[in-house]
């Protein structure tokens, strides 16, 4: 008796704090299609779903450039730090060279300096570079993350090493066990990773902020604020864009969802 009532209590408190985290999207949503009389009035829900506003806003240059520029710049960086994640955790977890050792050393250091600090020299250097208001200044910097390394690192050492040892023998490369072994075997690790590195493109807004004065390079983080400003107190068209800039991370989400789930169950399982 007393086991149900704590599951009861559970299940309660687990679907009221859902509820409470789900308002503020949901609402927002709603919001979208209000117009700006409805929103004043405090109305919660919408008398119609009038689309009206995602036209509108849809409608204009400024935030479809924002939109493109960040589905872009989010999406090449993305695909680059998988390729470096995956090639630089396949070199610690299944190659032996010399100065393996100091080199994870050399990376966990890299964990513990500030974001702050990165974001200077990286400046530096893309300034150097020439590649202010540049599509490779906004990517290049993010083409590689320590952390995802290490994220990754720990989940293919659970991958047995008589899969890398049975590809040698049949006289399989590196590249070709990586395709067509790893990256298989290691798919829900792989899409956590492109999730999160997605993510973090996606809301990239100090970065975006440092090398960037034209308006045409502009990403949505930071775009939005511009946005808001053009669209003074338009309240439901600035939801509307806002709703618009969370779709594609939802979408994202979904369909990776199952992968993120088992990478997340699977995390301390030996094969």
């Amino acid at each position: 008796m007393q086991s149900k009532i704590w599951a009861i209590t559970a299940y309660i408190f687990i679907t009221l704090m859902t509820l409470i985290t789900l308002f503020p999207f949901v609402y927002m949503a709603f919001v979208s299609f209000m117009t700006y009389e409805e929103l004043i009035s405090l109305k919660l829900i919408p008398s119609g779903f009038d689309l009206s506003n995602y036209k509108e806003v849809l409608g204009q240059a400024s935030f479809v450039r924002y939109f493109l520029n960040t589905v872009y710049t989010a999406t090449l960086s993305t695909l680059a730090t998988l390729c470096t994640t995956i090639l630089a955790t396949f070199a610690f977890v299944k190659l032996n060279f010399p100065g393996k050792k100091i080199l994870l050393m050399i990376l966990v250091c890299l964990l513990m300096v500030p974001y702050e600090v990165l974001v200077f020299c990286n400046y530096l250097t893309i300034a150097q570079w020439g590649l202010m208001n540049t599509y490779t200044g906004l990517i290049l910097p993010s083409t590689a993350s320590v952390f995802y390394i290490f994220y990754l690192n720990s989940f293919l050492k659970m991958m047995s090493v008589t899969y890398y040892e049975r590809a040698r023998v049949v006289g399989a490369s590196d590249l070709e066990f990586i395709v067509k072994i790893l990256i298989p075997l290691s798919k829900p690790g792989i899409c956590t990773v492109a999730l999160l590195s997605f993510i973090d493109g996606w809301n990239s807004f100090l970065w975006p902020m440092l090398i960037t004065n034209d308006s045409n390079m502009r990403l949505l983080s930071d775009g939005l604020s511009a946005f808001s400003m053009q669209t003074d107190r338009d309240f439901p068209l600035q939801m509307t864009a806002t709703t618009i800039t969370t779709i594609p991370i939802v979408i994202f989400y979904f369909i990776f969802r199952n992968q993120i789930i088992s990478s997340v169950v699977n995390t301390g399982i030996k094969n």
